[in-house]
């Protein structure tokens, strides 16, 4: 998978787990998902997602696909 790959570059770049690279990433997921802005809202509901909401995974993968459209 590619996001997997992205996310190893990023922690070997940056010096730190790939754990604390999706943390992150999720945290900023979590964040993002509060926004009351229903465009902001709709975006999050465009991203596909096994759970809740999506992992770090889905939506590396997601916007890879939307910059390649």
């Amino acid at each position: 998978m590619k996001a997997k790959s992205a996310i190893k570059q990023i922690a070997d770049r940056e010096g730190i787990s790939v754990s604390e690279v999706r943390k992150e990433i999720q945290t900023a997921i979590d964040e993002g998902m509060k926004s009351t802005d229903k465009s902001v809202q709709a975006y999050w509901s465009r991203i596909p997602r096994k759970g809740t909401k999506p992992t770090p995974e889905e939506v590396i993968n997601f916007i890879a696909k939307s910059v390649k459209k």
